[in-house]
């Protein structure tokens, strides 16, 4: 049976390369048909929110989409004329800085390959020293000898000349570098206008031919993935322009020639991911360098490109579109290496959006979904699985920094709630099946350790965090627990303080109770309420004649399984209640978030309170203390 399914296995994976293989040999053979189709396609993206605008103030279907057209095309030629104006202009005005060209290639020769030219001549003088003696007496010497007797015939030389060119000639030589642009565009032009005229129509074969069997699902990703492209393509397109604008004006003031041309072709590059701008702050920087003889202007070139391209791709981007194309930056490089490959410069301007369509494909379908999970932004890994992934693994300084990440925008309790509390039940899912070893499971008690200490402590970036290994018979809450002991004193605080400000927090005695319990006092803790950690086994033993039944207002008793548990939380009520009669019992059930149960149980019929989270055990502790708490928004 076993033997069958592998060999089913086989075939299938065979099917998946032979696919793969057949797209690929399909995008790279028949790019001369397709890119100019993609092109039509994604300019629709940018074309139809004008078509639509143009069809709510009354104007026609193909009036709207014929004035779109006719707009886009007077804006690219308009674009094109300038820009070529602007190089034939740089071009003709290059000999004037001939001799500051010069000046500058001498200078740079100087101090690079004059350098490293000086360097060679004295090793190849020394080298010549060392050899000079066995040269003289090779024998292929004396082949290579000037006062060799032996002719050499002269050569003989031919002049060769090329008739006229006809006229045609002449033509044909002229036409055949444009043909093939100007062939590609007319191309993408016409296909343009019967997209847009036949785009409803395009939209339903499309949902008719991929989801008949899901209409509702393909309706969604179509309409996602055009809204992403069409939002996409106009932010970038309007980004652009500012970035081209911006640095045409900067220019201008700098006194760098033909700014116009370089502030245009900073628009047009930056739609290749990356690397674009950087391509026309070069060829700027070079410019500015040939016409200026010293080098401030120069310099100047390249800070205002630096400085716009950080302005812009750090304040305004994030806040015009932000993730809109929910693409992680990884996926962005990688794609624009595999278009170029595949499509020359033209994949690099599509890899973006090409990319983006394929990450909304992978999150509406569920056969395309590693697609969303490779290319996409969205983290692969959950918050607690990412935690416990890497508390298996002993990476520690990773929870640290991840930890800081989350409580720069919430709470300490926020974060256990979200984060630690349900990677607490992986783990304990995985202890109770025995899937992990022993030694992973000290690595994780470490790695655990290790972070709360730290985040306690509140270290410097430039400070080295605490590595903790904590020992085979000492589970993590035991050990936090030592270390306030030893901070603190063995009761963990001052015994002269307030009748009823102390809240003792109790698990029900497994490792991962008495953990969770540890959390509960660190977050009041961090509110300023006096939270201590006790074990069941030290309430029924003789109580400390140091510790006041009056100092303790309020028990919290912890369970992670309380459905479970609840004979054993009855029993600890009781014992509690024997302790401390004056005391209210909480009864904080933390439910597994990973179980179909529910989120939130039943309340606990015997406890004063019941609540269901670390935020909401802080708010109740805070009222029954009359303690108002430092965070605002509570």
């Amino acid at each position: 049976m076993r033997q069958n399914s592998k060999n089913q296995e086989m075939p299938d994976r065979l099917k998946k390369i032979v696919g793969t293989a057949t797209v690929l040999n399909l995008l790279y053979f028949g790019r001369e048909i397709l890119i100019p189709i993609t092109l039509a396609i994604i300019l629709s993206c940018l074309v139809i929110p004008l078509v639509r605008g143009l069809r709510r103030t009354g104007l026609g279907h193909i009036a709207s989409v014929g004035v779109s057209v006719l707009v886009l095309t007077l804006g690219l030629s308009a674009i094109g004329v300038v820009i070529g104006s602007q190089i034939i202009r740089t071009a003709a005005s290059l000999p004037q800085y001939e001799d500051t060209i010069r000046g500058k290639l001498r200078t740079l020769d100087q101090f690079t390959l004059g350098k490293l030219y000086a360097v060679a001549g004295q090793a190849d003088r020394v080298i010549n020293q060392m050899s000079n003696g066995a040269d003289v007496h090779s024998p292929g010497a004396a082949l290579e000898h000037p006062n060799s007797s032996r002719e050499v015939a002269a050569p003989v030389l031919v002049e060769m000349q090329e008739p006229t060119p006809k006229a045609i000639q002449v033509l044909t030589r002229i036409i055949a570098p444009v043909w093939i642009p100007v062939e590609t565009t007319g191309i993408v032009f016409v296909v343009l206008v019967f997209v847009l005229l036949e785009h409803e129509s395009l939209r339903d074969r499309f949902i008719r031919l991929v989801g008949q069997s899901n209409l509702r699902a393909t309706t969604v990703a179509v309409n996602d993935a055009g809204a992403r492209l069409s939002r996409f393509f106009v932010s970038q397109f309007s980004v652009n322009f500012v970035v081209g604008a911006s640095i045409w004006i900067c220019l201008a003031i700098a006194g760098v020639p033909h700014a116009m041309l370089w502030g245009g072709v900073a628009a047009l590059l930056r739609f290749v991911p990356y690397v674009g701008v950087w391509i026309a702050a070069f060829g700027a920087t070079l410019l500015a360098a040939a016409i200026s003889p010293g080098w401030t202007l120069a310099v100047l070139t390249l800070l205002l490109f630096v400085v716009v391209e950080i302005l812009i791709s750090q304040v305004v981007e994030p806040r015009l579109y932000g993730h809109a194309t929910g693409l992680s930056p990884l996926s962005v490089v990688i794609s624009a290496i595999f278009w170029g490959w595949i499509w020359g410069p033209v994949g690099l301007v599509l890899s973006t959006p090409l990319t983006l369509c394929l990450v909304v494909a992978g999150r509406h379908i569920e056969a395309l979904h590693f697609l969303d999970v490779l290319l996409g932004e969205v983290p692969a890994l959950t918050m607690p699985e990412n935690i416990y992934q890497r508390a298996l693994s002993g990476d520690a300084q990773e929870m640290i920094a991840g930890a800081r990440r989350y409580l720069k925008r919430k709470s300490f309790s926020a974060y256990c709630d979200a984060v630690l509390i349900p990677a607490l039940h992986l783990a304990h899912t995985d202890f109770t099946e025995d899937t992990i070893t022993k030694a992973e499971q000290l690595r994780v008690n470490s790695a655990i350790t290790s972070m709360l200490v730290s985040l306690e402590d509140r270290r410097k970036w430039w400070q080295k965090n605490y590595n903790i290994s904590v020992l085979e018979d000492v589970t993590a809450a035991r050990h936090l627990r030592a270390r306030r002991e030893k901070l603190f004193g063995q009761w963990q605080g001052p015994l002269d303080v307030p009748a009823g400000s102390v809240v003792l927090a109790m698990g029900l005695g497994s490792p991962a109770d008495e953990l969770a319990a540890e959390l509960l006092v660190r977050v009041l803790r961090a509110e300023e309420i006096d939270s201590r950690h006790l074990s069941l086994d030290e309430l029924e033993n003789p109580p400390p004649a140091e510790i006041s039944p009056e100092l303790v207002s309020l028990v919290c008793i912890v369970s992670l399984w309380p459905l479970k548990e609840h004979d054993k939380l009855e029993a600890a009520n009781a014992d509690i209640l024997h302790r401390l009669p004056q005391v209210k019992v909480m009864a904080l059930c933390l439910f597994n978030p990973f179980e179909k149960s529910g989120q939130a149980g039943p309340a606990i019929p015997w406890a004063d309170q019941t609540t269901h989270s670390y935020e909401e055990t802080l708010q109740s502790c805070a009222r029954a203390l009359q303690k108002p708490l430092k965070q605002s928004g509570r």
